[in-house]
Order: structure tokens, then sequence, then C-alpha cells
């Protein structure tokens, strides 16, 4: 009796056969995230932040110090120091004539015995007597900042005809504000590159570290063929991420402290704190210039970031390439 075979199912179509295939997913050659990468984000969040406060700060002081260089470069002053054979109202009466037959002298003002005694009220008291102290009297010029009248003919003809005036053309404060300002945009600048430089060192143990936790996986990616372009690329994309990532928060929170302290200043006027930060600062506000400079900022620290890794994940490589291809070599490749 024969037995009967079993039948023999047909084999399933090849597209039937590739559909039922399933490709194992592949995974980034650095991790996305992972406790290194949140430092390094933290970090690079640090340093946008103080970089853009130094941008902020040095912007707010140079729009100062060139508002106050303005304001003084547009008046100078006469002072009249009272003796007793002056007649006063008329000796300033006199200075400001005088003054103001020079070209490139566009007005004066007299200042009177009551915004005198105003102007020392803050360190003298509000009962002051200006007979009992010898203040001197100011007269105060106009001029014409493009076409400024000629100082020392003026400051000379001043003293042979009243012998107790005084002109001040207000250059040393001039001098020392264009100064201030040039010390404090170095300073800022010496610090941004402090930041800088920092950052860089940081991001180049960084990407050290994480090719070190990776470096079998791009061993094998380098001997089967992978350039060293396609590594570096992987590592500058991941990189790139965590500094936008964190250059963005950074600078986002320093235009908020901007903000905030610009409102608090807003809302605060004419109280004495508020006074002394105008004074000292000026306004908190750093207009639309000030937060361009905080975007430019971010942009800076991503690309820098970026262009740190790629060059050092390069190097690595290279650094691999040379002990492979030296078997001699006693030294090995330090992650």
């Amino acid at each position: 009796m024969n037995e009967q075979r079993p039948r023999r199912e047909p084999d399933p179509p090849p597209q039937q056969r590739r559909s039922e295939m399933r490709v194992r997913p592949t995974g980034p050659i650095v991790p996305s995230a992972n406790v290194s990468g949140h430092a390094l984000m933290c970090v690079i969040a640090i340093m946008s932040f103080l970089a853009c406060l130094t941008l902020g700060g040095v912007s707010m002081v140079r729009a100062t110090a060139q508002s106050w260089q303005s304001q003084i470069s547009r008046e100078i002053t006469i002072q009249i120091k009272p003796d007793e054979n002056l007649d006063m109202e008329k000796a300033l009466a006199d200075a400001r004539d005088l003054a103001l037959t020079f070209p490139g002298t566009t007005g004066g003002n007299i200042i009177d015995r009551a915004a005198t005694a105003r102007l020392l009220e803050p360190w003298l008291g509000g009962s002051l007597d200006l007979d009992e102290l010898p203040v001197p009297r100011l007269v105060v010029i106009t001029i014409d900042e493009n076409n400024p009248p000629d100082f020392p003919a003026m400051r000379k003809a001043l003293t042979e005809t009243i012998p107790e005036a005084f002109l001040d053309d207000h250059r040393t404060w001039v001098d020392r504000l264009v100064a201030m300002a040039n010390t404090t945009t170095m300073i800022g600048t010496g610090v941004l590159a402090l930041v800088f430089s920092a950052m860089v060192l940081t991001v180049v143990f960084a990407t050290r570290g994480a090719l070190s936790g990776n470096r079998h996986i791009v061993e094998v990616l380098h001997f089967v063929g992978a350039e060293a372009g396609f590594v570096a690329s992987e590592f500058q994309k991941h990189f790139l991420r965590i500094s936008l990532k964190g250059a963005g928060a950074g600078g986002l929170l320093a235009a908020l402290s901007f903000a905030i302290a610009s409102f608090w200043q807003s809302q605060t006027l004419a109280t004495p704190e508020t006074d002394q930060a105008t004074a000292l600062f000026g306004t908190f506000a750093i207009g639309y210039t000030g937060y361009l400079g905080i975007f430019a900022i971010i942009i800076v620290i991503a690309l820098l970031t970026t262009l740190t890794a790629r060059l050092t994940v390069t190097r690595t490589i290279y650094e691999i390439d040379l002990i492979r291809s030296d078997p001699g070599r006693t030294d090995t490749y330090q992650g």
C-alpha cells in the first residue's frame, strides 16, 4: 500500500518573502540623550547666559557714555568766583554776552541763585544761604558740536575782561568718559574671549569622551569603509542639537533678565535706588540691537561648538589611523 506523501506548500512569491522581512532600525552613533549630553547642554547654557549678559552690559555702558559725552560736548560752562569788589550779576551778563560773540556759540543761560541752591542742596542741605559761602556762579553756553568755537581765544578774552571767570570746556570729562567706554569694551571683549575659550575646551573634552565611549563602533565603521567625514558629521549633528538647545536657553534667559530689569526700572522711577542705577548704567533697555546681538551670540556658540566637535573627531580618527598603520608603535589612543 503506497503511503501518500504530504503535499508541499508552494513557496511564497519573492515579494511576499521580502515584505515579511523586518529590518532592524539603526540607532545613532552618539546616543541622543545621556548624562554627559545633558551636562554639556547646561554648561553651554551657562556660557551663553554669561556671554549675553556681558554683551548687554557693555552695550548699556557704551550707550550711557555716548549719551553723557554728547550732552557734555554740546555745552561749556563759565564759572565766576565771588569777590567783594565784583558785581556778580553784571559779571554774569558780561561773560554771557562776550561768549556769544564767538562763532560756534548758539545760546547762553545764566544759572540764577535759586537754581544754584538746588544744585548744591543734595550736599549742603536745603537751608543754604549763598551769601554766607563763596559759591561760584555759572553761565552755561550751548555750542555747535560740528563747528565749536575757539576755546583758547574765548578763555583768554574772558580772563582779560573778567579775571574771576574760568572757562570749562569739559574736555577732561569727555576724555575720561571715552577712556571708560574703551576700557569697558576691552574688559567685555576679554570676558567674551574667556567664555568662548572655556566653551571650546569643554566641547573638546565632551567630544573625546563621547568618542571614547563609542570607540568600538567608530573603529568598526571606519574599518568597513566609513569615511572620517561621515563619522564626523554624525558627531557634528549631535553637538549641533545640544549647542542650539543650550545656547538658546541661555540667550533666552539673558533676554528675559534685561526685559525684567527694564520693566522694574520703569515701574520704580523717581526712587533713590533707580536714580543711582540710572546714573551708573543708564536705562536697562538694550533695544533691538541688543537682542540681535544675543541672537548672534547664540548662532556663534552653536557654530563654534559644531566646528570644534567636527575638528576634534577628525583629528581623533586620524590618530587612530596612525596607530593602526604602525603596529610597532607603543602608544595607544587615549579617548
